[in-house]
Order: structure tokens, then C-alpha cells, then sequence
């Protein structure tokens, strides 16, 4: 048997493969895009999904890949177990060989027994095999081909050994390779009643795609059967390097020694460092995928892996952030595998640290509060509602809790935790104020051809036409609805670029489109009929609304030149996000962990309009995708893009991957000017900016601004600056004559108030309403009279208007007997208001100034209670 490394056996593997005549697929994204049913990439055909299904050909019928997968939440969700168990992780690599109508089942079965038993040259006697039970054909090929004892096979049923996609359409047969891990380890060889203990493992799945699925359960043979393997890396990985547990392979242990170092830990076998181990993996790779940190969605599976990891690591002793560093060790060990994550690795880790500041600054509240619910647990199980307010107020994900109280031998409410959350989503969505989109509804077959790149008109014939959500023949005057057409110039939204305007023609009848989307690969033409009648089969003459593409295209070829200078400016960590590009004008969305300074703004602007005046042409190519890339071309990581791309370069400065409508050359955009900065998630920036005319507008706006201003001043635009500088001068100065003045009011009032101290128990108190005084001055007045009375208490109020201000102030002497912020506390609570602060000075606020003569008549009783 021989003795890999990781990333020896992924190289072999895919290089017995490519020997094969595999076609060596890079892993893809661990966002599955065009897959709404899927929350994460979870195996290797994720993929290669349209091609089994026969919606899209490669060009090649033979694959290979190591892909990396995450099972953190939907259906797969392995969370709970990671860190627990041998072989649970959220993050893994499934090695996978696929055969597209090629090879069948001797060929697939033939390579996986080849690679095993002479390329890693595992003993045949370890090596155990099931196959479906009514698969006669796959077990005459193991026994009777391949050589394998009939008394190493077993016939499994339907619920391990049988695959589908769905309740209908491909499925078929499983054949299953399980290691044996010696006697040593308690368990039984597959369909035995001991299979589940630790001694076989299943290391490889080869699923044959035999048949297509009926919806009255008959089963079809397919035409081109196909085969679909996987292998997780980790679990022969273990068997190469002799241990039994993945997390002691030799990435598992680098990283799990790493931490320990960091941490100080001197227990290497400790659980939290496995988590950790684990959790730095998927979290790396999901944010080099896109995914950032929030409250839905992907981003909130991966915080709540972030927060677990940090939780672990302050188990451990943690006192500062230390998740994100050990991103630099993760793209060491992981070799070629990590080539994505060692681009993005400066955005990934202000991601982390980001995340586990945040996380910090709630954990200590967060875990205070979980512990005095647990210390005053009656029972076994954490309720739902604490469950839900740890959710809620800190930010706690209920895998969290759960770790903590399983740490502690306890259950958790999940279903009253689900309760409460659902109560939260009704008062969400009865707060929610948009209708339904019937659009979504609409089901198109077959394609339009894109006639707009060469011409904003053109004729087109009819396909189909819907009223709503429902396909109609025929659509009358002042009806809505949305047009089909064969062939047209109108641009579907796609990739930030809105849909086109414009009108449909025939006969007297005017179709007025107001936008256009993509049904499939249908394009289709959203309006109201104005007047005559449309009919599904007539050909009308499509015309795009001119001068709106016309300023759409400016915006958008402009972002292709802001992308590029915000990366050559800001780093190359910058990538895309997100854009919208409309007419009037455009937004940009990319990845950066701090404030864009007005001087990084003001560069970033001026390489732009560089650009623009070199008047570079727009240059468009098809090309396949691999060569685009080799050319230089920037795709979004994780993208999905067709084999055949179109490749739009502006001079030496900007070539992407891009289907959407441009310039023909960069002076088209004629200027380019910011309208906004400011960010919209962690590590996400935005920005907004205008193009053309709207940019020139934009100047003269300013320009106009500036001659008022300058006017407001007696002066013109050359002397604003120091006009405005000498106003701001004198300014100050009068704000500080004025503080002056009220500083010396305050003494003199704070005298005439000391005058008027009571005693409560020997102890002189001063409670007062002060009509007319300044809010701000009252901490001053509580310290003039804390130094006249010597030893005191001291409430004041001030109202103005529907607000109250309040501020309780006690000598040192005094606070061990009564605290200004219990004091004030009290007597805010009276006037629908809050506050605190220290022992020796509090302040609040209210919004009922007609309950403060009674909730200052109620100090001195309460003192009274307290000094007792």
C-alpha cells in the first residue's frame, strides 16, 4: 500500500484518470449556480447535473474532478457531528470519475478495482463490495471479471444501493467499496446487523444512471446510460497513511498542530481543535466562492460555522481573533487545491476577522446569559424561547447553543425555537407590502435569437404570448402581457443590464415594452398592448428605444473600466458583487473590508476618465472559455459560463467575460463621475456613478451649488474656501463665548440650588425641574453642586418639548449606599424614557414631560427606603 500525502493522491487520482481519456475538470464553485435546490455544492455531479440531463454537451464525454464540497445545512447538513466523529466534516473533496453515454458498468467498475488495488496497491482482502440486490449484471462483472469473493459481496437494497434524482426521470443501481479496517475496531461488513460500527468504511460510489423514471413508477432503460462516482479524499487519504480517523491525515494534523501552537493547547486529541481544523476549510473556501457573513441564506451558514469555530477556540483560551490567520497555513496545505483561495486570501481573511470581532463583542453577553439559563435549568432541555432570544438579542445560532449544552449533557426546544421563529416570519411578512411576481410563474420552451449587438431594429415572429402567468393565442387592446419572439434586438436583463424599451409594430397594433426578461433561453417582451391585436404566428417589427441603450451601453462599458481601476487602485482582491446598469445610471457592488477614502474615490475616478479620453476601441470576440482565460480574461469565480464566451477588451486596461451591450469605443462614455460610496455588508462596498450627459449634468449641478454658496458669502467660487474658513473661525468663537457665558450661569444657579437642599436621613438632597436650561449644561451644574454640598445626591431635570432630559449625580461618599444609575433608572422608567451610567453620575432621557413633577416628587421616598 503506498504512502501519499493529500495532495499526492488527489494528483494521482486525477492523473490515472486523465490516462484514461477523462477530460480534467476544475472543481467548481461551491455556490451552485442555475441550481436554486441546492445550498451548497454537496457531491461532484452537482456540475455536471444539465449534462446528464441532456440540456448541455461539453464537448466531451468523459470527466474527471476533484471537487470541493460543503454539507453545513438543507438537507446535508453535517454540522452537529464535526469535530465528534472519525468522519463528519462541513467542508471535503469528492474525487469523482464521470462517463456521459460513454463507458457503462465493466469500464467504471474495472477502473475503480485497477486504481484501488495497482495504483495505490490496497490489499484485495481489505477491500469489501456491495451492489444493488437485483443488480445481477454489476455482480457477474465483480466476481466473475474483476475476481472478487463471492463471500466479500453483499446485495444491499434500494435505500443505500439505488439512486434518483427526483420521483422521476434518471436513476439506477449503486455499486459500493468499503476498506477494512482491521479487527481491532468493533463493526460488520455491509448488511450485516453490525455495519454500523467503524471497521468497513465506504470509500467509493459508482452510480450507474440506468433508467429514467415514469410517473406511474415504470422504468425506462436510457438511451446513453451514464456513470456518476464519488470518493471522499479524506477517507482514503486516512487509509494511505495508516490512522482511521480523517482528522489524523496529514492536513488534518498540520493545521490541528497549528492551532494548538496559537492557542497554546497542549492536548492535541482535544475535539475543539478538530472543529476548528474543519471549520477554517469550508469557511476559507465559501468566502473565496462569494459568500460573506449575514442573517440568510448561505451567508448565515457560514457565520454560524465562523461563530462555532470562534466559540471553540474561546474554549480553548482564546483571548484575541485568531480564526482568520490560519488561513496562510490552510492555502500551504492544501497545495494546488487552494490556487482560488491564495488570490482572494487578503479579502477571506478581513472576512474572518471581521466576523469574529463582531462575534466577540456579543459573546461574553451571550454566554453570561446561556450559562445563568442553565445554571437555573429545571430539567434536561433548554427551552425555546431562550433558545430563540440567544438567537434574536446575541447573535447565538441554535447549533451553538446546542454544542454548549450537549457539553453539558443537555438537550435543546427546537421545535418551540421554530415556534418562536415562525411567529417572527408572520410579523415579517405581514409587514411585507410587495404583491406576487405572476412573471416567475411563465414557462417558455425553445430559444430567441439576440439581434441587438449589430441592430436596435428588426423583425421577429411571434412564438408565444401570456396574459399573466397563463399562455394565451391572442392578446387585445389595453391587454398586459408578455411577447415571445423568434428572433430580436431587445436585450433580456442579464448580468446587471436592465432589459430594453421600446414598441412591437404590426398593422396598427402597438405593443409599448417595458422591460424584457429571459424565460430560459426565450426572450421575452413585458408591456401593454395600446392598440389592434396581437396573434401568436404574426411577425412584427421590434424596435429598441434608441437613446435609453444608447445611455444603458455607456453605463455599462463604463463598468468594466471602473473594475478594473478599483483593483489596480484598491488591490486584487477587489472582485464584482453586483451591479445594476440602467439609463439613468449605474451601481457597483465589490468586495472590500473598509471605507473607500475621498482620495482613493478622486484616483479611482481619474483612471476612468483617462480611459475614456484614450478613446480605446471596444473590441468583442468569441472565444472558447479556457482560451479567454489564457488571454488574460477576468470571469467571476464561480460563475457559470457557457463553453463559447464573448470577451469584451478596452485597450490594455480592461478584458472580461461579458454577454451584455457596449460602446463602440470608450470616448462614447464621454465622462464618468461618482455619485455615491458607502458599504452594504461586511467586506462589501457600493458605489454609484453617471455617464454622458447625465455626468455633465451632474458637474453643472456643482458648479451651480458652488456660485450660491460663494453668493451666500459675498464672494464668488475662487474665495468660498477662506470666506467659509474665516465664518467657521468667528463661529467658533461665539460657540465659545457662549459656553463661557452658560458655564458661569450654571455656577450661578448651581449656588442658588445648593441653597435649596433638603435632608434625607442627615444626607442633603437637591431635586429640581430646571425651566429653560441647556441639557448640555447640566453635567456641569451636577459637578458645581457636588463640590458646594460636599457630600450629597443630586436629580435634575430639563424638558424641551416632547423630550426629557435627566441626570442623577452622587458624592463618592455616598455610592455605596445609593447609585446614581439605580437612581435614575427609577425615575426615567416614570417618564417613558432609559439610561445609566456610573455610580457617581447618570443621565436619561423621556418622552412624557408632564410626569416629571411627580417622578421627582418620588426620589426622596425612594431615597428614604435606601438610606434605611
Amino acid at each position: 500500500m503506498r504512502n501519499m500525502t493529500t495532495a499526492e493522491l488527489r494528483e494521482a487520482f486525477l492523473g490515472y484518470f486523465g490516462q484514461q481519456g477523462h477530460q480534467r475538470v476544475a472543481s467548481s464553485s461551491l455556490v451552485p449556480h442555475n441550481d436554486p435546490t441546492l445550498l451548497f455544492t454537496n457531491a461532484g455531479m452537482n456540475q455536471f447535473k444539465d449534462v446528464f440531463l441532456g440540456a448541455q454537451d461539453n464537448g466531451y464525454t468523459r470527466a474527471t474532478t476533484s471537487q470541493r464540497c460543503v454539507r453545513a445545512g438543507g438537507k446535508h447538513n453535517d454540522l452537529d457531528n464535526v469535530g465528534y466523529t472519525a468522519r463528519h466534516h462541513t467542508f471535503f473533496e469528492m474525487l469523482g470519475n464521470f462517463s456521459f453515454g460513454d463507458y457503462f458498468k465493466v469500464d467504471a467498475i474495472r477502473f475503480a478495482w485497477t486504481f484501488l488495488t495497482e495504483e495505490l496497491q490496497l490489499p484485495k482482502e481489505k477491500l469489501w463490495v456491495t451492489v444493488f440486490e437485483e443488480d445481477d449484471e454489476a455482480a457477474d462483472i465483480w466476481i466473475n471479471q474483476i475476481g472478487v469473493d463471492p463471500a466479500c459481496l453483499s446485495r444491499i437494497g434500494a435505500k443505500d444501493n439505488f439512486w434518483q434524482m427526483g420521483d422521476t426521470g434518471p436513476c439506477g443501481p449503486c455499486t459500493e467499496i468499503f476498506y477494512d479496517h482491521g479487527e481491532h475496531i468493533w463493526g460488520g461488513p455491509p448488511g450485516t446487523p453490525e455495519e454500523d460500527g467503524d471497521r468497513y468504511i465506504e470509500i467509493w460510489n459508482l452510480v450507474f444512471m440506468q433508467f429514467n423514471r415514469q410517473a406511474d413508477g415504470t422504468m425506462e432503460p436510457l438511451p446513453k446510460p451514464s456513470v456518476d462516482t464519488g470518493m471522499g479524499l479524506e477517507r482514503i487519504a486516512a487509509i494511505l497513511q495508516g490512522v482511521h480517523s480523517n482528522y489524523e491525515i496529514d492536513v488534518f494534523q498540520t493545521l490541528i498542530k497549528t492551532i494548538a501552537e496559537r492557542l497554546g493547547v497542549n492536548d492535541l486529541t482535544h475535539a475543539s481543535l478538530r472543529v476548528i481544523a474543519d471549520h477554517i476549510r469550508s469557511c476559507a473556501f465559501l468566502i473565496a466562492d462569494g459568500v460573506l457573513p449575514s442573517n440568510e441564506g448561505r451567508g448565515y451558514v457560514l457565520r454560524r460555522i465562523i461563530r462555532r469555530a470562534v466559540r471553540h477556540g474561546n474554549k480553548l483560551g482564546a483571548s484575541e481573533p485568531f480564526f482568520y490567520t490560519l488561513v496562510e497555513k490552510l492555502i500551504e496545505v492544501m497545495g494546488p487545491a487552494a490556487d482560488e483561495l491564495a488570490k482572494q486570501q487578503a479579502i477571506v481573511e478581513k472576512a474572518l476577522k471581521a466576523e469574529e470581532e463582531q462575534f466577540a463583542r456579543t459573546l461574553d453577553r451571550g454566554m453570561a446569559m446561556l450559562n445563568e439559563a442553565l445554571d437555573n435549568l429545571k430539567g434536561d432541555k433548554l427551552d425555546g424561547e431562550t433558545l430563540f432570544k440567544l438567537y434574536d438579542t446575541y447573535g447565538f445560532p441554535v447549533d451553538l447553543t446546542a454544542d454548549v449544552c450537549r457539553e453539558r449533557d443537555l438537550s435543546v426546544d427546537e421545535e418551540g425555537f421554530e415556534a418562536h421563529m415562525a411567529e417572527q416570519r408572520a410579523r415579517a411578512q405581514a409587514a411585507n407590502q410587495f404583491g406576487t411576481d405572476y412573471n416567475a410563474a411563465i414557462k417558455v420552451e425553445g430559444s430567441s435569437e439576440f439581434t441587438g449587438y449589430q441592430s436596435l431594429e428588426g423583425a421577429g415572429q411571434i412564438k408565444a404570448l401570456f396574459a399573466g402567468a397563463d399562455a394565451v393565442e391572442s392578446l387585445s387592446a389595453g391587454q398586459s402581457g408578455v411577447v415571445i419572439l423568434d428572433s430580436t434586438p431587445f436585450y433580456g436583463e442579464s448580468g446587471g443590464q436592465v432589459g430594453d424599451q421600446g414598441e412591437l409594430v404590426i398593422d396598427g397594433a402597438k405593443f409599448v415594452v417595458t422591460d424584457t426578461q429571459l424565460y430560459g433561453n426565450a426572450i421575452g417582451h413585458l408591456g401593454q398592448l395600446e392598440s389592434g391585436e396581437l396573434a401568436v404566428g404574426q411577425s412584427v417589427n421590434a424596435q429598441v428605444n434608441k437613446p435609453a441603450r444608447h445611455r444603458t451601453a455607456l453605463n455599462h462599458s463604463v463598468t468594466h473600466l471602473l473594475h478594473a481601476a478599483l483593483r489596480n487602485e484598491l488591490g486584487e482582491h477587489v472582485t464584482q458583487k453586483g451591479s445594476l446598469v440602467k439609463p439613468e445610471y449605474l451601481r457597483f457592488d465589490f468586495s472590500h473590508f473598509e471605507g473607500v477614502t475621498a482620495e482613493q474615490l478622486n484616483r479611482v475616478e481619474d483612471a476612468v476618465n483617462r480611459q475614456i479620453r484614450r478613446n480605446h476601441p471596444v473590441l468583442t470576440q468569441l472565444m472558447d472559455l479556457e482560451e479567454a482565460k489564457a488571454a488574460g480574461a477576468m470571469a467571476l469565480f464561480g460563475e457559470k459560463y457557457d463553453d463559447q464566451v464573448r470577451v469584451v477588451t478596452m485597450g490594455d486596461f480592461s478584458t472580461e467575460l461579458c454577454g451584455g451591450c457596449h460602446v463602440e469605443r470608450t470616448g462614447d462614455i464621454g465622462l464618468f463621475k461618482f455619485t455615491s460610496e458607502g458599504g452594504i455588508a461586511a467586506g462589501v462596498r457600493r458605489v454609484e456613478a453617471v455617464t454622458g450627459q447625465a455626468a455633465l449634468d451632474k458637474v453643472a449641478q456643482e458648479q451651480q451649488q458652488l456660485r450660491d454658496v460663494a453668493a451666500m458669502l459675498k464672494g464668488d467660487s475662487s474665495s468660498v474656501i477662506s470666506k467659509l474658513a474665516a465664518m467657521l473661525d468667528k463661529s467658533k468663537g461665539l460657540e465659545k463665548s457662549l459656553q463661557q457665558l452658560q458655564d458661569k450661569l450654571a455656577a450661578a444657579a448651581s449656588s442658588d440650588l445648593a441653597g435649596d437642599a433638603t435632608e434625607v436621613k442627615g444626607i442633603k438632597v437637591v431635586v429640581k425641574a430646571l425651566d429653560g436650561a441647556d441639557p448640555k449644561a447640566l453635567r456641569g451644574m451636577v459637578d458645581e453642586l457636588k463640590q458646594k454640598l460636599g457630600s450629597g445626591i443630586i436629580v435634575l431635570a430639563v424638558s424641551k418639548g416632547d423630550k426629557v432630559s435627566l441626570i442623577a449625580g452622587v458624592t463618592k461618599d455616598l455610592t455605596s449606599s445609593v447609585k446614581a444609575g439605580e437612581l435614575i433608572a427609577m425615575v426615567a422608567a416614570q417618564v417613558g424614557g432609559k439610561g445609566g451610567g456610573r455610580p457617581d453620575m447618570a443621565q436619561a432621557g423621556g418622552s412624557e414631560p408632564s410626569k416629571v413633577p411627580a417622578a421627582l416628587e418620588s426620589v426622596v421616598p425612594w431615597l428614604s427606603d435606601k438610606l434605611a
